[in-house]
């Protein structure tokens, strides 16, 4: 296989070269091989195109940090290929892309599979927790409490050979992309969408998934116009693999009678014939909508008449410092108060931390050594915190405070290095 360009995937086809095109999306830590046990009765209708993340199952390590970038790289992967329309099923994060192309890319899809997917993936501070632990501890933790997320107690006890497999799955894959894709999963957010998704639409859940469970699946199906649910019994968050004949079963099912055929785009282009409808009603899906302009890079002045920088300042506080935190000040804020939450929202927040001139991770490190400087304890254990959310490690954090003993004194670092040490010990202690 040739190497593959960073605004592209890893990917391999099974099935008749003529036949329409069924793509298979993988879920975080797992490759392609996720749907091997599907691959002989989904080639005897379709050609099957599956694809591997990046740095996972050996892929290029070229991180991807939204769903949409990944979705963007499905795409140029495809454009590259020649095809033009097929239909989609994706598992967890492979689920997520595939209601980005259902809400960006309608044009493109003509059904679509959810399995063990979600609109909103937890919490992001969830997933960004995981990974301040795999950047401080690798993927060995992550890797070896898997089976434990993906399989039932059962299952992985009745198939050691698959639960080691799930293991080196996630213990092979690239730490950055997986940090990368956990970012994707935590920024993800669909809840106010779904009604637009206009294509024919299987939900499928395990009825013991314990990470994005029946609730999640119903959730969706509330949402979509066009879904319908399967519940598949016996089976937890990688329910393709632990119950394989009732996943594919559902899948044939579903992607015989509820395939769209081709149309014309508003492009002009003609897309590539579909299979032929053999039962269901027939729905044209919605046309991508007109691409918004680019908002400036640094929040206008709400006294010249542009926008109020408050809705990006709470987003950015919210990524930095976490959901908890936040919630906590803002529920804590009453008449007296409540105009300060408002003041620092508004311009620290939306004023300075948004602006483009510096990233994160250096404004982590200045504000890091700032508060050493006032002997502010209490908002650096805050900021170490948001420190490792930023993407600093414990080591560049003890570089920092090192650094700030030189200018700030031996004293205020001492305190400095007792308070972070604590919050490092509990941000990055792996939860297994």
């Amino acid at each position: 296989m040739s190497e593959t360009p960073p605004n592209t995937l890893q990917y391999r086809f099974d099935g008749p070269e003529d036949a329409p095109v069924l793509i298979l999306g993988p879920s975080l830590g797992t490759t392609w091989h996720m749907w091997d046990r599907q691959i002989p009765e989904l080639t005897k209708q379709w050609r099957v195109f599956r694809f591997d993340l990046p740095g996972h199952g050996g892929a290029p390590a070229y991180p991807g940090g939204s769903v949409g970038d990944l979705t963007a790289r499905l795409l140029a992967t495809l454009e590259g290929l020649g095809v033009q329309r097929f239909g989609y099923a994706g598992c967890a994060l492979g689920g997520a892309i595939g209601l980005e192309l259902a809400l960006h890319h309608p044009e493109r899809l003509a059904s679509l599979a959810l399995i063990a997917a979600s609109p909103r993936f937890g919490t992001a501070d969830e997933f960004r927790q995981r990974g301040v632990i795999v950047r401080t501890n690798g993927l060995e933790p992550i890797a070896r409490s898997a089976p434990d997320r993906w399989f039932t107690s059962g299952f992985a006890a009745a198939q050691p050979a698959i639960t080691e497999w799930a293991v080196q799955m996630v213990r092979t894959t690239d730490p950055g992309c997986y940090i990368a894709a956990c970012e994707a999963l935590a920024a993800f957010d669909v809840r106010a969408g779904l009604g637009s998704v206009g294509v024919p639409t299987l939900v499928l859940v395990g009825s013991d998934d314990q990470v994005t469970g029946p609730a999640e699946a119903r959730t969706l199906v509330a949402g979509v116009p066009d879904a319908r649910l399967a519940v598949v019994p016996g089976a937890s968050h990688l329910v393709p693999v632990e119950q394989p004949a009732a996943v594919t079963d559902l899948l044939v099912r579903h992607f015989s009678t509820a395939w769209q055929p081709g149309f014309e785009a508003a492009t002009g282009h003609v897309a590539l014939p579909a299979v032929q409808v053999q039962a269901g009603q027939v729905v044209v899906p919605q046309q991508a909508g007109p691409v918004g302009e680019i908002a400036a890079a640094v929040p206008p002045d709400p006294r010249e008449g542009g926008p109020d920088p408050y809705e990006a300042g709470i987003k950015v506080r919210r990524e930095v410092l976490g959901d908890a935190h936040v919630d906590q000040a803002l529920a804590q804020a009453d008449d007296f108060s409540g105009d300060f939450q408002e003041y620092v929202t508004r311009s620290v927040w939306g004023g300075v931390w948004d602006r483009p001139g510096l990233d994160r991770r250096t404004r982590s490190c200045v504000t890091l050594t700032a508060l050493v400087a006032g002997g502010h304890l209490e908002d650096l254990a805050v900021h170490t915190r948001a420190a490792l959310r930023n993407g600093l490690t414990p080591a560049e954090i003890k570089e920092v405070l090192l650094q700030a003993a030189v200018y700030c004194g031996v004293p205020a670092a001492n305190s400095a290095f007792r308070v972070a040490q604590q919050v490092v010990r509990e941000e990055t202690t792996p939860q297994v």
